[in-house]
């Protein structure tokens, strides 16, 4: 899918700022897709944009209205049902990464239909991919991994495609999941997609390129994680890593929502690095990034510091120090 920017965030009646955290992604990592937000008012959050109605937003150049709020089930409330048609009809296209489709709303799937826009439903596949191939693509792909789910993938990912581009390299980020197809306007959500599919649509993701182009693909789960270690294995297949970067959050004890450790960070790095030499023997690690939020300075230093000496790759925040050390060590491969 491919969504037409620019953007209107819809903040709707969000209850607080982290149910607009799709929409702080958007505004952060893409400010330039967006025109304005609009909130409802009873809404609770702001992502210091310009609050526009839907006619003003449409004078000021937009072709997307992005829900980038998520309710409690993902649902699409019967409040916004009204704002949204509004938007259809004054030439907006609807974008949402919610459980609840677009399409599954009757008025707004024949709305839609008459008026000619388009609902993008981002967690759910529209076409058909592939069985994987495993066949050696040209072009660059970095691919980060996790020792747990919700650790700083999408992050790390974002933030080295910006380094690329700013050192005037080639790369683009490949989203595999809804908030990353919103913040970067297309993508495939592979944790939607039939298992026996999912490398065969990541090979679809990134295709064949430039040999000095690098491919960001966004990375989902953890192998380790009971719940998600399948669409980590098809993810890691499918992309044919050239490099990897483990991303780790380093105050958990455990896995979100399961009763299982959060796994050694070489023995996390072994089997991601075995996976990986599956489709590309080559594969290697260049660096860790690790999520120090919740650690003072001293503490993040003298942690970062202990990966450093275990593995002897780079390791960075990228929030608090950037990912120039991990770009620096691309230039190896």
């Amino acid at each position: 899918m491919n969504i037409q920017k620019p953007y209107l965030l819809f903040l709707g009646d969000a209850h607080d700022q982290l149910a607009a955290k799709v929409a702080e992604g958007i505004k952060q990592w893409h400010p330039e897709y967006c025109v304005g937000q609009y909130r409802m008012a009873n809404c609770h959050a702001n992502c210091q944009l310009p609050d526009m109605d839907i006619d003003t937003a449409v004078k000021a150049g937009a072709k997307t209205l992005v829900i980038g709020v998520a309710n409690r089930g993902g649902i699409i409330s019967k409040e916004w049902i009204s704002i949204l048609s509004h938007a259809l009809e004054s030439g907006l296209d609807l974008a949402a990464g919610l459980h609840n489709k677009l399409a599954d709303v009757p008025e707004l799937k024949a709305l839609a239909d008459r008026l000619g826009r388009s609902l993008f439903d981002v967690r759910h596949p529209t076409q058909q991919y592939p069985v994987a191939s495993g066949r050696k693509r040209s072009g660059k792909r970095l691919l980060p991994v996790g020792t747990d789910c919700s650790c700083g993938k999408m992050y790390t990912a974002l933030a080295i495609e910006k380094e690329i581009l700013a050192r005037g390299g080639k790369a683009t980020f490949r989203a595999t999941g809804q908030t990353g197809i919103l913040i970067s306007g297309s993508g495939i959500s592979v944790d939607a997609v039939v298992s026996d599919f999912v490398s065969g649509a990541v090979e679809t993701l990134a295709p064949d390129n430039d040999a000095d182009h690098w491919d960001i693909i966004e990375g989902q789960g953890s192998l380790f994680h009971p719940s998600f270690a399948g669409v980590t294995t098809g993810l890691i297949h499918g992309a044919q890593p050239d490099a990897l970067v483990l991303c780790h959050e380093p105050t958990r004890t455990h896995m979100r929502g399961v009763d299982y450790p959060v796994p050694d960070i070489l023995d996390c790095m072994a089997l991601n690095l075995k996976m990986a030499q599956l489709t590309n023997p080559k594969a290697k690690f260049i660096g860790i990034s690790v999520n120090t939020s919740a650690l003072d300075k001293a503490e993040a230093i003298a942690l970062m510091s202990s990966l450093q000496q275990r593995t002897g790759l780079p390791v960075v925040d990228p929030f608090r120090q950037g990912v120039g050390a991990l770009v620096d060590a691309l230039a190896t491969l």
